[in-house]
């Protein structure tokens, strides 16, 4: 048994040939490694087939020694989270053992404490495999690609990592964008201005502005020019230098409008296009620039392109389930679709508006 995956420090487990091995816990990690009530030593429990017994600061895990070799494993990671002062909690526990079981690379510790930005004690990082990654991918290109369902993360670390650019003064301006496409509605019939009807359109983006910076700071920053929110179209004809530009929603992009957004590129920048290609909402069955940039773009350097998975949803844990299962009806549906937003019989003012009224 010894010998198996990572051994920390902290953490050192002696096992024999009969299939038990036991971890000693720092006193300082013990706590936080077992959770309130015990409720991460439970999940763990549920989770693996070794049992698992505690008794003072001592772990014992017992069963099948391949059992207890990959047990040891995951409470060895969860041992150097703890010890580095991480909060864990079952969500840790569950993305621990997947990434053990899953998949070559980091460590699950090593993942889940890359930290990218602090406020207030609140700490954002990556918490799968293929957010460090997206994560990574963000430092090292100029230009990447976050393509994947809902709740992957795909704006909210983008944003996280612009505004921590900002702060390390690597870029002078945070610059975020979508396209005006709305998902079944139209904006014309909302009430107000141009841009009152236009604010609610990109609230999800001040909202994590708002997550991210001191809540009064952030219209000063608007203000200056410094953070600046706006519909795509108000990006033809600009270069944009210094600056850390994220598009988002890019799944309701054109073709053509994609290739507009791309040449804005200017120098010291750097962009993120985020997406999920399983949501387009171009009216008149319209191609997505999202889907075919891969092939257009295939074999440039400083061009990355990285994938989210419903494995890496960090909403609520029916989110996952949601999307997996919308895969698969769409699997068994793949016949002949109807071309969306098709011209139907509608109120007087929808059918005035087709006429150009």
């Amino acid at each position: 048994m010894t010998g198996q995956g990572p051994t920390p420090d902290p953490a050192t487990g002696s096992a024999t040939t009969s299939g038990e091995s036991r971890i000693v816990v720092p006193e300082s990690a013990l706590l936080a490694l077992l959770g309130k009530r015990d409720e991460n030593l439970r999940e763990a429990e549920g989770l693996l087939d070794a049992d698992v017994h505690v008794r003072g600061n001592e772990l014992t895990l017992t069963g099948d020694p391949a059992d207890v070799g990959f047990a040891e494993r995951v409470f060895a990671e969860l041992v150097v989270l703890a010890s580095r002062g991480q909060q864990i909690d079952p969500d840790a526990v569950r993305r621990t053992v997947r990434m053990l079981s899953e998949a070559e690379g980091p460590s699950p510790a090593e993942v889940l404490s890359l930290d990218i930005l602090s406020r207030r004690g609140r700490t954002i990082r990556p918490k799968t495999l293929n957010q460090k990654r997206y994560v990574d991918a963000i430092d090292v290109n100029t230009i990447v690609f976050g393509i994947g369902p809902a709740g992957t993360g795909k704006t909210y670390l983008a944003m996280a990592k612009a505004v921590q650019a900002l702060q390390a003064k690597q870029v002078t301006r945070i610059i975020l964008t979508r396209p005006a496409v709305e998902a079944g509605e139209r904006l014309g019939f909302l009430p107000g201005s141009l841009s009152e009807k236009i604010d609610p359109y990109l609230r999800p983006l001040y909202d994590a502005l708002h997550d991210m910076l001191d809540q009064e700071s952030v219209p000063k920053l608007m203000a200056a020019g410094t953070i600046e929110i706006a519909p795509l179209a108000y990006m033809r004809g600009r270069s944009l230098n210094d600056a850390f530009i994220i598009l988002d929603e890019a799944q309701n992009t054109t073709p053509e409008q994609m290739k507009m957004f791309l040449t804005r590129l200017g120098f010291g920048s750097k962009i993120v296009v985020t997406g999920d290609i399983t949501q387009v909402d171009l009216p008149g069955g319209q191609t997505s620039g999202l889907q075919v940039v891969r092939q257009i773009l295939d074999g440039i350097d400083d061009v990355h392109f990285s994938e989210l998975t419903s494995a890496d949803v960090v909403r609520h844990r029916l989110v996952a389930d949601i999307i997996d299962a919308y895969g698969r009806w769409d699997e068994r549906n793949s016949g002949p679709k109807a071309v969306p937003n098709a011209p139907r019989n509608g109120p007087p003012q929808n059918r005035r508006e087709r006429r150009g009224r």
